[in-house]
């Protein structure tokens, strides 16, 4: 139940948290070995050529591996939400076939091998798989889960045909560098007639932000005037949408469902798509941005449903790893009353040179309550 779930989690937390204080250990001694023992100046000197060296490097990214992994599994909303389905629905887990697409450290593979799948098979490209080899094999689970490193679109499972495919594929913005194409691709040639796709439905929606708090902060900096830096922040959001954690104090209007996506009807073309959007201020304020946000549910054949949000409204404060994505209006937003309304369009393609990176064009105007509408406006952002 959710105890062994927490239970599971915390074990698996506190050894990425050794193994984390172990790397960054090893950082500290190898640069100690490239730069020379007792070289104070050398370590003082940046790289000359600006960029630090391929021997830190290759130190540095293994570390960064590692912090991703420890950011996701320490989100509990995301890896309980998972473990609550995986362990609560026998169904459609005890004595089946389970794929997990991107399984990262195998913690979904786990809470479908504890939960009684009879063979679980966990896909990834990435070298962190051999670390949950390891992890697999310490936690006993070695004759339950087969664990095959590369890209899901090349490898051969051991078997023809799968009853359950579950991915954490999400990235922010819901679309930017998500798996989903690996998770399609799965589903149409693995997954068996009958069989589950999980999660099966995403929404996206959108609210009104004030962000005052922020944006005015630089007014006044302990009585000292930093209005540059004002500028300049402003300047950098009229290209790329800010991600981060925000309040749920700070919305004006309850979110709207944008766009809608099933697992089991979903094609690759449909991850492009225009989607119009309606939000309506419930009071009055400054709506400085379009804030956007993703909900994930887990229903279809379920004998527990499971859904979870990445709202800033998020109950509890247990905000996501995955925060919140906002598209900041230019001219330095609009003022809204209660019953002003701003209505558009989302325009989402994938960029010409990666497609796991996004182009959006917002069109927006405002439509008061008292009525009319204001002048059409198109913004374009990367998502990059």
């Amino acid at each position: 139940g959710g105890r062994d779930i927490t239970e599971a989690l915390e074990e698996e937390v506190a050894r990425l948290r050794e193994q984390l204080v172990m790397q960054q250990e090893l950082i500290q001694q190898t640069r100690a070995t490239i730069l020379g023992e007792g070289d104070e100046e050398a370590a003082k000197r940046p790289e000359e050529d600006g960029e630090i060296s391929r021997g830190e490097k290759s130190y540095f990214d293994s570390y960064a591996k590692i912090g991703i992994h420890y950011e996701m599994l320490s989100d509990k909303t995301r890896t309980c939400g998972y473990g609550d389905f995986l362990m609560n629905n026998p169904s459609l887990v005890r004595g089946k076939v389970v794929l997990d697409v991107g399984c990262g450290t195998g913690i979904l593979c786990m809470f479908a091998a504890r939960a009684g799948a009879k063979l679980v098979i966990g896909v990834d490209m990435s070298d962190i798989i051999d670390d949950a080899r390891e992890i697999v094999k310490a936690n006993g689970f070695e004759d339950k889960i087969v664990l095959l490193k590369g890209k899901m679109e090349e490898v051969t499972l051991p078997v023809d045909k799968v009853d359950l495919i579950v991915s954490e594929w999400m990235g922010y913005f819901l679309l930017y560098e998500s798996m989903l194409d690996s998770v399609v691709f799965a589903r149409d040639k693995y997954l068996a007639p009958g069989g589950a796709c999980m999660p099966d439905k995403m929404t996206m929606l959108v609210a009104m932000l004030d962000d005052s708090e922020y944006l005015d902060f630089w007014k006044d900096v302990y009585g000292f005037d930093m209005t540059h830096m004002q500028r300049k922040v402003s300047g950098n959001m009229k290209l790329e949408p800010a991600i981060q954690h925000w309040e749920g104090k700070q919305l004006l209007s309850p979110p709207f469902v944008f766009k809608e996506l099933k697992c089991e009807e979903l094609a690759v073309k449909d991850l492009e798509f225009k989607a119009p959007f309606r939000v309506e201020a419930s009071r009055e304020g400054h709506c400085h941005g379009l804030i956007t946000h993703f909900d994930t549910y887990f229903e279809h054949q379920c004998d527990k449903p499971v859904f979870f949000t990445t709202s800033a409204e998020a109950e509890g404060k247990e905000q996501t790893h995955w925060k919140q994505t906002t598209f900041y209006l230019e001219g330095g937003g609009v003022a809204v009353k209660k019953g002003d309304a701003i209505e558009g369009e989302f325009h989402v393609t994938r960029a010409t040179h990666n497609p796991r990176h996004m182009d959006i064009v917002v069109q927006w105007a405002v439509r008061p309550a008292g009525g009319g509408r204001g002048k059409e406006v198109f913004q374009s952002f990367q998502l990059h």
